[in-house]
Parts: C-alpha cells; structure tokens; sequence
C-alpha cells in the first residue's frame, strides 16, 4: 500500500446528534472552549454567500501541490452532509477546483461544504453560491491532473492538523476543527459557553459590567502600579 496513493473508503465518524449540536453556535464559541487552538489560518475565507453555519465530518483529500487528480477521486467516494477538507501542501498558484467540479459536489453529492488550503475559480458565480466555499483566495490558473494523492488520511489544512471525520464547523468567521473523540465533551460546554455569551453582550451594551477583574488581572501579572506608566497626557513624538 503505498503512500501517496491510497483511498480508504471508511472513516470513524461522529455522532450524527453531536455534529447538528454544532450548528447553531458560533464557530469563536466552540473555539474558546478549546483553548483558543483549533482555528485554520484566516487566510481560509469564505468565498460564497450560505444561509447558515458549515457543520459535518470531515471528508480528507491530500493531493500536490497544483494538482486535483485526488479531488476527482473525491467526487466519487464522498458522502452527503461530508466537508471535503484539501490538503494542496500549501501552493497558492493554481486553482484546484471551479465552477463545473462545485456544481456536481453541490446538486449530486449534496456535502455541507468545503474547505481548501489553496485557490479556486469562477468566483463570479461561486460568490452567490448558498454551499460553503472556504478558500484561500482565487485564480484563473488551474490545475494539473497527474497524481499522485490520498483520500481520509491525517492532513493539514490552515496550519490545524484534520484526521477523517472529524468535525469540521465554519462561519463568517472562519473554520475550525473539533476532533472526533472530542466533540462530545465539547458540545455542552460550547452550548452553555454560547449562552454565556449571548448575556454577556446585552449586558456590554447596557453598560451592565463588572470590570474589576481587569484590575485584579494586572496585578496578578505584575502589570499594576509598577507594570504600566499612567501618563495624563498626550502621546508626543
């Protein structure tokens, strides 16, 4: 079996109940209750227009750089409600997927959505789409087709490493990723963290807030009276 050209048609998949969890909170929510250290790099925007939050297991392609042959592939093996995940080893020259490949993993293959580590094309139309496109950016430039390339094994993608079904969770925002064995024990914490959330902006707005934990923090870490010089002035060059 060797590496660089292997397809594994099975993945461990998460609990189809603790993946529609995610859906409705907030893709910073879930990642402060992972210490802040599960987000891809911003430079992964969305690039389409969805109604609502990317949530699925992730469906892994690693192919080289500039070349789709291993997301070809993909089109046939992955599954409804998947997030195909692309691993291009970082190359942001060529575009690896547009228009024509979007459309059959949209109306055919109906996945939760996408996310590249590398361009796409056809964003005059792709821009409007309701599926979740996540890309680094786009060119016209595009592909080659000669392999090799694996299919639901460990990748990078955004600087965050994504093994086969893991759960993949997207917004305005960005992506992060919550691993499998994880997602349970996430789940209730990010609910209840979202909730918190939600009271503490109203609370912000109406000016309801006890900040005295900012002073306390200071002087925790040595930034209080001899930390910070409080000059009542203005800055002057």
């Amino acid at each position: 079996m060797p590496v660089g050209k292997r397809i594994y048609l099975k993945r461990q998949m998460p609990d189809p109940k603790v993946v529609a969890g995610f859906k409705k909170i907030p893709a910073s929510n879930t990642a402060d209750c992972m210490e802040r250290n599960c987000a891809m790099n911003p430079r992964i925007k969305l690039m389409s227009n969805p109604d609502e939050e990317m949530v699925g297991p992730a469906f892994t392609v690693h192919t080289r750089a500039g070349d789709n042959l291993a997301i070809y592939a993909a089109l046939k093996y992955c599954q409804p409600g998947d997030v195909i995940v692309i691993d291009d080893e970082g190359d942001n020259t060529r575009s690896l997927i547009g228009e024509v490949m979007m459309s059959y993993l949209r109306d055919q293959k109906k996945i939760a959505g996408i996310v590249i580590g590398g361009p796409i094309r056809d964003i005059d139309n792709l821009r409007n789409w309701k599926l979740p496109i996540y890309a680094t950016s786009t060119t016209p430039g595009g592909p080659y087709k000669e392999g090799p390339g694996e299919i639901n094994v460990p990748v990078a993608c955004g600087n965050v490493s994504v093994n086969p079904g893991d759960v993949i969770l997207g917004d305005a925002d960005g992506v992060i990723c919550i691993p499998r064995k994880d997602a349970p024990e996430i789940l209730p914490k990010a609910q209840a963290f979202h909730e918190q959330d939600e009271a503490k902006a109203i609370a912000f707005s109406k000016g309801e807030v006890d900040l005295s934990w900012v002073d306390k923090s200071l002087a925790d870490k040595g930034l209080a009276d001899k930390g910070f010089d409080i000059i009542d002035d203005v800055y002057r060059p």
